[in-house]
């Protein structure tokens, strides 16, 4: 696309990965169109990058959690005043960067205002509440997604999506330095090493950390001198981490204090909670196994609207069941340490695993930034043409 005139845009971002996408974002469109204007909602990486901020992104971090009561009204008044304010003087296109809590009721008033919307990061309606696609056809003119199963679902139920890649996809090499994370950990080159990520949220800690932990012990008793280490997301977390790891006081683990990356470079297996983390470490190139527990109740009124075949992101994004993965009940420290320890036995294994790793990497380092805002900016070029 040739370099056409500057357009101002409107943002939303509510947490720091939409923050680091509303930047990016930014930047490629300030590139794209040079005097193009943004303001709205988002952090402080936006802010840097050049987008005016009406209020903090900090003020919308309630929506869709447990504490959403509490803050709920100041969010409402907050997504009123936007929405007042960007229907009496309308940008030449807005849009919401995840945050669907906040951002898709705002879509849709904007939409039905006339201001060409764009929704960026696909909600998970390819996995469940399939419903939820008659709410982003209402509100959301373009969807940009980070990954191609999810424009081709969306495209297929007529809900127009595009493919933009992922931004992480970018922001790790191909090829990482496993020899520099093992220097940075202590860990010797020939030493085999498990990185144990039980997740980044309490509930996970709560669910995921004790057979995690009972499968590295069950690994330890089968695999002399292996080592583990576990990435603590958080420092408000590592009280629940230590509370589990006293009841395996022989375990040769190291509790780190973030360093999830180093833990990943560095590792021979992986074994994680589903989610964000599967994406890192198929990025890595990393053989793992993938679990996920929530509370029984969830998992009860869950169940009925979940409808794909897998729930680990590498194995979606690989179509099939490339990563052994275990959900709930089938959640057992001897199960997880038997797939752990075929990975570490069979290079050949670990090896089908991550040479399909290696062509997702490729498939999502597309420049996401820049797809995204040629996506943007073609959008406001038809509404306004």
């Amino acid at each position: 696309m040739e370099r056409g005139r500057p357009l101002r845009v409107a943002l939303v971002a509510g947490e720091s990965s939409g923050d680091l996408l509303g930047a990016g974002l930014v930047e490629a469109l300030e590139e794209l169109r040079p005097g193009s204007t943004f303001e709205g909602i988002g952090g402080p990486l936006m802010a840097e990058a050049g987008c005016r901020l009406h209020w903090p992104a900090e003020r919308l971090a309630a929506f869709g959690l447990i504490d959403v009561l509490a803050h709920l009204p100041d969010g409402l008044r907050i997504r009123a005043a936007l929405a007042r304010r960007l229907v009496a003087d309308p940008p030449d296109v807005f849009v919401g960067i995840d945050a669907p809590a906040f951002n898709l009721g705002l879509e849709a008033r904007l939409h039905r205002a006339g201001i060409p919307t764009v929704h960026y990061v696909s909600p998970t309606v390819w996995a469940w509440r399939r419903y939820r696609l008659r709410t982003l056809r209402r509100a959301v003119d373009l969807l940009l997604t980070l990954f191609p199963f999810e424009a081709e679902f969306c495209n297929a139920h007529q809900m127009p999506a595009t493919f933009v890649g992922h931004p992480l996809a970018e922001a790790i090499p191909p090829e990482v330095d496993r020899a520099a994370a093992r220097a940075a950990l202590g860990v010797d080159e020939g030493a085999p090493l498990v990185a144990v990520l039980p997740g980044s949220r309490r509930g996970e800690i709560h669910h995921l950390a004790p057979p995690f932990l009972a499968a590295a012990a069950w690994l330890a008793e089968r695999k002399p001198g292996i080592r583990f280490v576990l990435p603590v997301a958080t420092p408000r977390l590592r009280p629940a981490v230590e509370q589990v790891l006293r009841r395996h006081p022989d375990l040769d683990l190291e509790l780190l204090d973030g360093q999830a990356r180093t833990a990943l470079a560095a590792a021979d297996v992986l074994l994680l909670s589903s989610g964000t983390a599967t994406l890192e470490g198929l990025l890595h190139r990393r053989p793992m196994v993938a679990a996920y527990r929530m509370a029984p109740l969830s998992y009860f009124f869950t169940l009925p609207f979940f409808t794909v075949g897998h729930f680990a992101l590498p194995n979606l994004l690989c179509g099939g069941r490339v990563v052994p993965e275990f959900l709930q009940y089938a959640v057992r420290p001897e199960a997880l340490g038997a797939e752990v320890l075929a990975l570490l036995d069979d290079p050949a294994r670990a090896a089908a695993q991550t040479d399909r790793f290696a062509e997702v990497h490729d498939l999502l380092r597309q420049g996401a930034s820049t797809r995204a805002a040629r996506a943007v900016a073609e959008l406001a070029d038809r509404h306004h043409a």
